[in-house]
């Protein structure tokens, strides 16, 4: 008589996909109380790490008039941002960089992309997804929520001088936690 398959009692859970995350970070967003608890400092940026869906990470971060993150990346993690107030100005660059083995690019013409984002206003984006995020008010701060899957294993810094963008820095988990 054939023995019945050992049947999993408990799913593995799948893996969060852009959509995943974005739906996330707009949830998360819109709690009130969540973004009111961030602590704001008018000197630099402020943030809090969340637990994300299905072992991603997650950030609430304050971002004080003025500031950004210069041009990055997120290497092989995928990842989605929301803006719970304030607004936040995406400058990305429209191409698909090598994973490495590179120090300068020279980027063709059309590969920028801009876009702001308000209150309530997010976007996803993939592997590899080169760009800046700013604050550029005067007066008011900014929060907003990100999400990355799997958890950020490093991010590239670049410069960028016209059309020439240039990696200076790789970072690893221990150097922002």
């Amino acid at each position: 008589m054939p023995q019945p398959a050992a049947v999993s009692a408990r799913p593995e859970p799948a893996a969060p996909i852009a959509a995943d995350l974005l739906d996330f970070v707009r949830r998360t967003a819109a709690d009130t109380g969540l973004i009111a608890s961030l602590p704001l400092d008018p000197q630099g940026r402020t943030w809090v790490r969340l637990e994300g869906p299905g072992g991603s990470e997650a950030w609430v971060i304050g971002w004080p008039p003025g500031t950004g993150t210069g041009w990055h990346d997120h290497a092989e993690s995928i990842g989605a941002f929301a803006t719970a107030s304030g607004e936040l100005k995406e400058n990305a660059l429209a191409v698909r960089l090598p994973a490495s083995g590179w120090k300068t690019l020279e980027l063709a013409e059309g590969v920028d992309r801009e876009r702001r984002l308000g209150p309530g206003q997010g976007r996803a984006f993939g592997q590899h997804h080169v760009h800046e995020v700013l604050n550029e008010s005067e007066t008011e701060h900014a929060v907003s929520v990100h999400a990355y899957y799997p958890p950020l294993p490093l991010i590239r810094r670049f410069s960028r001088s016209g059309t020439v963008l240039r990696l200076e820095q790789v970072e690893r988990p221990e150097d922002w936690q």
